[in-house]
């Protein structure tokens, strides 16, 4: 290693499993691990089990999706339930949408649901951009909050959608600001929240290919991320949480959204 990486670190192990590292942090992680006989035996060990793991479970992966948790569902639903009732009907629709989907997970009907190769591109993109950022201190955002009205029109245009910054305050996050990132064939936008410990999420936002899905979700390690396809973007929110706890954030993200469109 030179003077100039980053030191080898658990993120870096578990995406040179994953086979996510680009040749040249590749490179360095395996001359890493291949000093370290104990380091070697458990990379192989890891991969051992991730392919018996997706072999077990690939029946399962082939199921389809309950037709309750497709956005294009729950979109019918909510406006549905919406018309002729009272504000408290709409927030009972809120919590069944967030029981529903969360009774389906819960349930381990999917205790690892296959993502859709559009959903999943999505899901790697986002979480490599929320490792990338999220640690950073002096520049985690490229436009802060303080310029939020400016922030979403820019990537509103970039992206060439409303672009709004869901409230997340009743789950204890605040907008710290946001950026613009490549993504596939265009541009994607990420916008970075934290809460009062400091810990961090984001929301990624790109256009994609892919008919519209229900949420999927995924954990790389210490990140765990909802991920959805809706009128030809794909949506994904990424925290260090757990399911049960990004869930409602992710409910909440997609209402907001689709609340402008």
């Amino acid at each position: 290693m030179t003077g100039n990486e980053l030191p080898i670190g658990e993120d870096d192990l578990q995406a040179f499993i994953d086979d996510r590292l680009d040749d040249r942090r590749r490179a360095a992680v395996e001359a890493h691990v291949a000093a370290r006989a104990d380091l070697a035996d458990r990379i192989a060990a890891e991969r051992r089990h991730r392919t018996l793991l997706r072999g077990q479970l690939e029946a399962k992966f082939a199921e389809p999706i309950p037709a309750r948790l497709r956005i294009a569902n729950l979109r019918a639903n909510r406006r549905g339930r919406w018309i002729g009732s009272t504000r408290a009907a709409a927030a009972a629709l809120a919590i069944f949408v967030v029981g529903a989907v969360a009774g389906w997970f819960a349930n381990g009907l999917a205790p690892t649901p296959v993502q859709s190769v559009a959903t999943a591109g999505v899901t790697q993109s986002a979480v490599a951009a929320f490792r990338t950022f999220v640690v950073e201190v002096a520049h985690p955002v490229e436009v802060g909050v303080q310029q939020e009205a400016h922030l979403l029109q820019w990537l509103s245009k970039r992206l060439g959608r409303k672009l709004a910054a869901p409230d997340l305050q009743p789950f204890g996050y605040k907008l710290m600001g946001g950026r613009l990132l490549p993504g596939g064939s265009g541009a994607a936008a990420q916008l970075m929240y934290d809460d009062a410990s400091g810990r961090r999420l984001t929301i990624y936002v790109r256009a994609t290919d892919g008919t519209e899905t229900a949420f999927r979700f995924q954990r790389e390690g210490d990140a765990a991320t909802f991920a959805w396809i809706d009128q030809g973007f794909g949506f994904a929110v990424t925290a260090v949480a757990s399911r049960d706890q990004l869930l409602p954030i992710a409910e909440a993200v997609y209402r907001g959204f689709e609340g402008r469109n």
